[in-house]
Protein backbone atom coordinates (compact mmCIF):
# COMPACT_ATOMS: atom_id res chain seq x y z
CA UNK A 1 0.00 0.00 0.00
CA UNK A 2 1.20 3.47 -0.80
CA UNK A 3 1.66 6.55 1.90
CA UNK A 4 0.37 9.65 0.73
CA UNK A 5 3.15 12.36 1.27
CA UNK A 6 2.46 14.95 3.43
CA UNK A 7 1.41 18.04 2.28
CA UNK A 8 4.16 20.56 1.95
CA UNK A 9 3.52 24.22 2.30
CA UNK A 10 6.01 27.19 1.96
CA UNK A 11 5.00 30.40 3.80
CA UNK A 12 6.92 33.09 3.22
CA UNK A 13 6.18 35.94 5.89
CA UNK A 14 6.89 39.83 5.68
CA UNK A 15 6.91 42.62 8.02
CA UNK A 16 7.26 45.60 6.11
CA UNK A 17 9.53 48.61 6.73
CA UNK A 18 10.66 51.15 5.61
CA UNK A 19 13.93 51.33 7.73
CA UNK A 20 13.94 47.60 8.21
CA UNK A 21 12.26 45.06 6.39
CA UNK A 22 12.29 41.51 8.18
CA UNK A 23 11.09 38.17 6.81
CA UNK A 24 10.81 34.56 7.82
CA UNK A 25 10.18 31.12 5.18
CA UNK A 26 8.30 28.28 7.18
CA UNK A 27 8.03 24.87 5.91
CA UNK A 28 4.33 23.49 6.90
CA UNK A 29 4.64 19.24 6.15
CA UNK A 30 1.13 17.88 7.34
CA UNK A 31 0.08 20.34 10.56
CA UNK A 32 4.02 20.75 11.60
CA UNK A 33 5.90 23.84 10.59
CA UNK A 34 9.34 23.81 10.58
CA UNK A 35 11.61 27.34 9.60
CA UNK A 36 13.69 27.47 6.74
CA UNK A 37 15.38 31.50 7.50
CA UNK A 38 14.46 34.36 8.94
CA UNK A 39 16.12 37.77 8.16
CA UNK A 40 15.95 41.30 7.41
CA UNK A 41 15.99 44.08 4.74
CA UNK A 42 17.96 46.85 6.07
CA UNK A 43 16.68 50.22 4.08
CA UNK A 44 18.14 53.21 6.87
CA UNK A 45 20.96 54.11 4.76
CA UNK A 46 18.85 54.47 1.81
CA UNK A 47 17.99 58.15 1.99
CA UNK A 48 14.79 58.18 -1.09
CA UNK A 49 11.87 56.75 -0.03
CA UNK A 50 11.51 55.57 -4.50
CA UNK A 51 14.97 53.68 -3.84
CA UNK A 52 13.69 52.38 -0.84
CA UNK A 53 10.48 51.08 -2.55
CA UNK A 54 12.74 49.63 -5.22
CA UNK A 55 14.88 47.78 -2.82
CA UNK A 56 11.89 45.76 -0.91
CA UNK A 57 10.39 45.07 -3.86
CA UNK A 58 13.68 43.37 -5.67
CA UNK A 59 14.87 41.80 -2.12
CA UNK A 60 10.95 40.04 -1.93
CA UNK A 61 11.01 38.96 -5.50
CA UNK A 62 14.98 37.22 -4.67
CA UNK A 63 13.37 35.80 -1.86
CA UNK A 64 10.44 34.19 -3.68
CA UNK A 65 12.65 32.53 -6.52
CA UNK A 66 14.90 31.08 -3.59
CA UNK A 67 12.67 29.93 -1.70
CA UNK A 68 9.43 28.99 -4.04
CA UNK A 69 6.74 30.20 -1.47
CA UNK A 70 3.41 28.71 -1.79
CA UNK A 71 1.83 31.80 -0.37
CA UNK A 72 3.67 35.19 1.16
CA UNK A 73 1.69 36.40 4.34
CA UNK A 74 2.16 40.04 5.70
CA UNK A 75 1.47 42.73 8.73
CA UNK A 76 -0.74 45.08 7.52
CA UNK A 77 -0.53 48.73 8.60
CA UNK A 78 -2.00 49.39 11.87
CA UNK A 79 -3.45 52.69 12.96
CA UNK A 80 -1.09 55.76 13.97
CA UNK A 81 -0.89 59.14 14.63
CA UNK A 82 2.04 60.32 11.80
CA UNK A 83 0.14 59.85 8.55
CA UNK A 84 3.20 60.24 6.34
CA UNK A 85 4.79 57.08 8.38
CA UNK A 86 1.46 55.04 8.16
CA UNK A 87 1.43 56.37 4.34
CA UNK A 88 5.15 55.11 3.87
CA UNK A 89 4.65 52.02 5.61
CA UNK A 90 1.83 51.01 3.28
CA UNK A 91 3.82 51.93 0.08
CA UNK A 92 6.29 49.44 1.57
CA UNK A 93 3.83 46.86 2.11
CA UNK A 94 2.21 47.37 -1.25
CA UNK A 95 5.59 46.81 -3.21
CA UNK A 96 5.68 43.24 -1.15
CA UNK A 97 2.49 42.67 -2.77
CA UNK A 98 3.25 43.31 -5.75
CA UNK A 99 6.19 41.36 -6.03
CA UNK A 100 4.43 38.54 -5.18
CA UNK A 101 1.22 39.67 -7.50
CA UNK A 102 3.47 39.79 -9.98
CA UNK A 103 5.04 35.50 -9.52
CA UNK A 104 0.91 35.00 -8.93
CA UNK A 105 1.61 34.09 -5.79
CA UNK A 106 -1.33 34.47 -3.55
CA UNK A 107 -0.77 37.29 -0.32
CA UNK A 108 -2.74 37.43 2.93
CA UNK A 109 -2.78 40.33 5.29
CA UNK A 110 -2.79 40.22 9.08
CA UNK A 111 -2.83 42.77 11.98
CA UNK A 112 -0.36 42.88 14.21
CA UNK A 113 -2.99 42.62 17.19
CA UNK A 114 -3.76 38.90 15.08
CA UNK A 115 -0.50 37.82 14.48
CA UNK A 116 0.16 38.29 18.18
CA UNK A 117 -2.56 36.22 19.64
CA UNK A 118 -1.86 33.59 16.56
CA UNK A 119 1.72 32.80 17.91
CA UNK A 120 1.32 33.43 21.84
CA UNK A 121 -2.18 33.27 22.69
CA UNK A 122 -2.13 37.10 23.87
CA UNK A 123 -2.63 39.87 21.25
CA UNK A 124 -0.82 42.15 23.07
CA UNK A 125 2.50 40.30 23.55
CA UNK A 126 6.02 42.52 23.52
CA UNK A 127 8.31 41.70 20.32
CA UNK A 128 10.55 39.67 22.72
CA UNK A 129 7.70 37.41 23.78
CA UNK A 130 7.05 36.65 20.55
CA UNK A 131 10.78 35.97 19.53
CA UNK A 132 10.71 33.37 22.44
CA UNK A 133 7.39 31.59 21.86
CA UNK A 134 8.86 31.02 18.20
CA UNK A 135 12.12 29.95 19.36
CA UNK A 136 10.04 27.38 21.63
CA UNK A 137 7.75 26.52 18.84
CA UNK A 138 10.04 25.94 15.46
CA UNK A 139 13.08 24.75 18.18
CA UNK A 140 16.03 27.60 17.02
CA UNK A 141 18.32 29.15 19.39
CA UNK A 142 19.92 31.76 17.69
CA UNK A 143 18.20 35.67 18.77
CA UNK A 144 18.37 37.41 15.67
CA UNK A 145 19.94 40.71 15.48
CA UNK A 146 16.71 42.53 14.73
CA UNK A 147 13.09 41.57 16.04
CA UNK A 148 11.99 42.44 12.93
CA UNK A 149 13.16 38.69 11.78
CA UNK A 150 10.82 37.17 14.16
CA UNK A 151 8.02 39.81 13.35
CA UNK A 152 8.31 38.33 9.83
CA UNK A 153 8.34 34.66 11.05
CA UNK A 154 5.77 35.21 13.53
CA UNK A 155 3.77 36.33 10.12
CA UNK A 156 4.38 33.21 8.22
CA UNK A 157 3.40 30.96 11.85
CA UNK A 158 0.11 32.72 11.93
CA UNK A 159 -0.96 32.14 8.38
CA UNK A 160 0.19 28.44 8.86
CA UNK A 161 -1.73 28.37 12.46
CA UNK A 162 -4.68 30.16 10.64
CA UNK A 163 -5.14 27.38 7.66
CA UNK A 164 -4.15 24.59 10.04
CA UNK A 165 -6.76 25.59 12.69
CA UNK A 166 -8.29 22.23 13.64
CA UNK A 167 -9.60 23.79 17.15
CA UNK A 168 -12.62 25.64 15.20
CA UNK A 169 -14.64 27.43 18.26
CA UNK A 170 -13.07 24.86 21.16
CA UNK A 171 -11.51 27.03 23.58
CA UNK A 172 -9.15 25.74 26.68
CA UNK A 173 -8.39 26.83 30.08
CA UNK A 174 -4.90 27.88 29.71
CA UNK A 175 -1.67 27.29 27.74
CA UNK A 176 -1.07 23.51 28.95
CA UNK A 177 -4.54 22.27 27.47
CA UNK A 178 -3.80 23.66 24.28
CA UNK A 179 -0.59 22.03 23.93
CA UNK A 180 -1.77 18.71 25.31
CA UNK A 181 -4.73 18.40 22.73
CA UNK A 182 -1.87 19.82 19.64
CA UNK A 183 1.14 18.25 20.74
CA UNK A 184 1.43 17.38 16.55
CA UNK A 185 2.09 20.86 16.37
CA UNK A 186 5.11 21.42 18.59
CA UNK A 187 8.47 20.30 17.79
Amino acid sequence: MLKLKAKERIILGIDPGTVVLGYGVVIEIGKKVQLQTLGVVKLGHLDDHGLKLQRIFKKVLALIDEYKPDCVALESPFYGKNVQVMLKLGRAQGVAMAAALSRDIPIFEYSPRKIKQSVTGNGNASKEQVAAMLQTLLNFKETPEFLDATDGLAVAVCHSFQQNSTTGNKSYSGWEAFVKDNEDRIR
